[in-house]
């Protein structure tokens, strides 16, 4: 008799979502067996293939059924086959509304370099000597993206806005999330602002401050996005804990990512209150790619183990999956993204086999 169960709603989304989903999912169900647990699937779909199927990137039938479950996982959603429908037609808006509706407020992604990985990471090597090991937190479902937006004319001038707010209590929740994670890490938090120009920003830093002095083990300093963004690649060491608001969170994990050497290498969790997630690779749906078995699913693979370590509470499992991982790499497996000369080139169908094996 199974001792845990839990129900995932899978939603692999668009472009090479399923291939990497179909990786994942094997990993997930040798998991099962090894620890007698039993994961029900709820195969939903999101995005390109909602509007494709249903007339809309996501039904109310499916925002339900991922309310019943206990975790979203999540492939990659989008592509060019709908970059012409309006704004809030687009496969994207989907996912805002997801976050939104599940009240998702917290963006965790990690980024890491594996050891194994270093020569794939565009920094030179005295960059890498102390490691790189940064959490960036990202507030999630308000500020630019969820302010009042439209298209005018004005005196017979197009002109569009878009605005940028937010609220003491959304800035409050985020940075307990920020603190709440340095603890266990390196006690370390830089909040990123531009408080030198905007209010929300002035706002965002006197907020944090205030939520630092419920935490004095952690060092708290502030720094402004134009500057972290060069520190980022000047000495990206000096970083534990990244704590930002929406837009300046969307634009500094992508950059952190590729400090990696590969998109395709990091996993992302969103959460708010409790333990229900939504799990997904921060990578794109990279339509070109898709169908050609080259995509790299060890973002997706590594997203399962987040999913298990932080909604399941099932750690030595996801340890499992990461230590699996790292002994693929160990051996020079490599999908064409974080290929270098010397090392054994596979597909995304023969990487996921070979992290199978490796449980």
């Amino acid at each position: 008799m199974n001792s845990r169960e839990f129900k995932i709603a899978v939603v692999p989304g668009d472009g090479i979502g399923m291939e990497i989903t179909e990786q994942a999912l094997k990993i997930l169900n040798k998991i099962s067996k090894k620890y007698h647990t039993k994961f029900n699937y709820v195969n939903l779909k999101v995005g390109g293939c909602s509007i494709d199927a249903y007339g809309e990137a996501l039904t109310e039938e499916t925002l339900k059924k991922c309310r019943e479950c206990d975790a979203l996982f999540l492939g990659a959603i989008g592509g060019p086959k709908w970059d012409n429908f309006l704004g809030d037609k687009r496969p994207e808006k989907a996912l805002l509304t997801l976050r939104s509706e599940l009240g998702l407020y917290a963006n965790l992604r990690p980024t890491k370099v594996f050891d194994e990985l270093k020569s794939a990471s565009p920094l030179k090597d005295s960059l890498l000597e102390n490691g790189i090991d940064i959490l960036v937190v990202r507030e999630l479902i308000g500020g630019i993206y969820f302010g009042k937006r439209g298209t005018v004319i004005e005196d017979g001038i197009e002109k569009a806005y878009d605005t940028e707010s937010y609220t003491l209590e959304e800035v409050e929740r985020i940075a307990h999330v920020a603190f709440e994670s340095a603890m266990k890490r390196r006690k370390k938090v830089t909040s990123i602002d531009k408080a030198n120009v905007l209010d929300s920003s002035r706002l965002w830093r006197k907020v944090v401050t205030e939520v630092s002095k419920e935490y004095p083990k952690v060092q708290l300093n502030h720094m402004y996005i134009d500057n972290a963004a060069m520190q980022l690649v000047r000495d990206p060491s000096q970083f534990d804990v990244i704590l930002t608001n929406n837009i300046f969170g969307d634009i500094l994990s992508d950059e952190a990512s590729m400090l990696t050497g590969s998109i395709g290498m990091l996993a992302s969790w969103s959460v708010g209150k409790g333990t229900y997630g939504m799990y997904e690779p921060i990578h794109g749906s990279a339509p070109d790619i898709a169908g050609k078995n080259i995509a790299n699913p060890l973002a997706q693979i590594l997203s399962a183990a987040m999913m298990l370590d932080y909604s399941f509470n099932m750690t030595e499992a996801a340890k499992d999956i990461e230590n699996a991982v790292k002994n693929v790499l160990r051996k020079g497996y490599r999908t064409v993204d974080i290929w270098i000369e010397g090392m054994i080139n596979v597909g995304t169908k023969e990487m996921g086999e070979l992290v199978l094996e490796e449980i």
